[in-house]
C-alpha cells in the first residue's frame, strides 16, 4: 500500500517511520530541499528528528504532486496555519475518494474551522476525512515507546482503515465518532500547556500546575459540551490523555514556550531556537474566540492570549485567576445546574 506523507516535520517524521515499519511504501512531502535530499539520500531527516533512521520504501520530495501519485491514503501533518492552503494545493492531484487524515491541532483563525472541517470545506465528500488526536509525543513515537492514540470519523470505515494502518504492537490506536471532542481537545490542550510551561518558569509547583491542569480541562470540556461534543470524550486520550503529556512533558514545545516566556522571552526567541511552531500560540487567539461566539468562560485561555500578544504579566495573570469569582467546581458543563 503507498501512503503520502504530507508534512516532514518531526511527526510527519515520526509518522514515516511507523508507516514504514509496518512495510508501507511512504511518500513524504517536505517544503524544503534540504529535509528531501536528507531522506532520500541517508533515510534521515537532517533538521527533525535527525537519529531516526526511515525504511528503505520511504521517500520524499518538494513535489505535492509527486508526493501524491499513486497515493491510496493520505496522511497531512502540517501546521494548523497551513493546513487550507496545503490542502489547496493538494486538490488537483488527489482521487475524490482517498481517505486522509489530518494530524494538525488547531483552529482556523478566518473561519473558526477545525482541521477536518477545514479539508472537508476543500475536499468535499466527508466520509473520507479523519482526525487523530492523542498523547503522541513524536521524539517517543519514533523509538518506539508504549503509546496510545484516537482516531475520529464520521464513517466508521474510514476510521477503521486509519486505525489499522496506525497500529503497532507500540502504538495502540482506537476510533471514535466524536470529531469535535477529539479535535478541540487536540487543540485547546496545547493552551493550558502553555499556562503550564508558564508555571513552571515562575518556580511554581505541583499544586500550582495541577490546578492549571484540571481547571483548564474544565474549560475545555464546558466549550467542547457548547460546541457539541461528548463531554466523555474530554477524559480520554484526546483530552486528559493529551493534556498530561503536553503539560509536563520535557518535550512538549507549547509547555516550554510558555516557560520561555515566564523568563521574559518571546514567541519568536522560541521559534528561532527550536524551528518548530507552538499550536498554543495560536490557538489562545482562535479559541478565545469561539469562547465569546459561543458565549463560554475560558479564562485560562484568555490569559495566555493577554500574556503572549497584549503586554499581560505571567505572575499578575495568576494572580487574577486566584482572584476570580468563586463557583461549583462543576459550573457551566450542565451538570451542577
Amino acid at each position: 500500500m503507498q501512503i503520502s506523507v504530507i508534512g516532514a516535520g518531526s511527526w510527519g517524521t515520526a509518522v514515516a517511520w511507523v508507516l514504514g515499519g509496518k512495510g508501507f511504501s511512504v511518500r513524504v512531502w517536505a517544503r524544503e530541499e534540504e529535509i528531501a535530499a536528507g531522506i532520500n539520500e541517508v533515510r534521515r531527516n537532517p533538521t527533525y528528528l535527525p537519529k531516526v533512521r526511515l525504511a528503505e520504501r520511504t521517500a520524499a520530495t518538494t513535489d505535492i504532486e509527486e508526493a501524491l501519485a499513486g497515493a491510496e491514503a493520505v496522511v497531512m501533518v502540517t501546521p494548523s496555519v497551513g493546513v487550507r492552503t496545503t490542502a489547496l494545493a493538494m486538490t488537483p492531484h488527489l482521487a475524490t475518494d482517498t481517505p486522509v487524515v489530518v494530524l494538525s491541532k488547531g483552529v482556523e483563525a478566518e473561519s473558526l474551522m477545525l482541521m477536518t472541517e477545514v479539508l472537508e470545506d476543500v475536499f468535499g465528500n466527508r466520509t473520507r476525512i479523519a482526525g487523530l488526536s492523542g498523547p503522541n509525543h513524536a521524539e517517543e513515537i519514533s523509538r518506539g515507546v508504549p503509546s496510545a492514540t484516537v482516531v475520529a470519523a464520521h464513517h466508521e470505515p474510514t476510521s477503521r482503515l486509519f486505525q489499522d494502518l496506525f497500529m503497532t504492537p507500540f502504538f495502540r490506536v482506537y476510533t471514535s465518532t466524536d470529531m469535535v471532542g477529539v479535535e478541540l481537545s487536540g487543540a485547546s490542550k496545547n493552551v493550558i500547556a502553555v499556562a503550564a510551561g508558564m508555571s513552571d518558569g515562575l518556580g511554581y509547583g505541583d499544586n500550582t500546575k495541577a490546578t492549571l491542569m484540571t481547571r483548564g480541562l474544565a474549560e475545555m470540556s464546558r466549550l467542547g459540551i457548547a460546541m457539541g461534543a461528548n463531554p466523555l470524550t474530554y477524559m480520554g486520550l484526546a483530552g486528559m490523555g493529551d493534556l498530561v503529556a503536553t503539560c509536563t512533558s520535557r518535550h512538549s514545545r507549547n509547555r516550554g514556550l510558555g516557560e520561555l516566556i515566564a523568563h521574559g522571552g518571546t514567541i519568536e526567541e522560541f521559534t528561532e531556537k527550536t524551528k518548530m511552531v507552538a499550536e498554543g500560540a495560536v490557538s489562545c487567539i482562535t479559541l478565545a474566540a469561539l469562547g465569546e461566539r459561543k458565549d463560554v468562560e475560558l479564562p485560562v485561555t484568555n490569559q495566555v492570549r493577554a500574556i503572549l500578544y497584549e503586554g499581560g504579566d505571567p505572575k499578575s495573570a495568576g494572580e487574577l485567576l486566584m482572584g476570580r469569582e468563586v463557583r461549583d467546581e462543576l459550573h457551566g458543563m450542565g451538570l451542577a445546574e
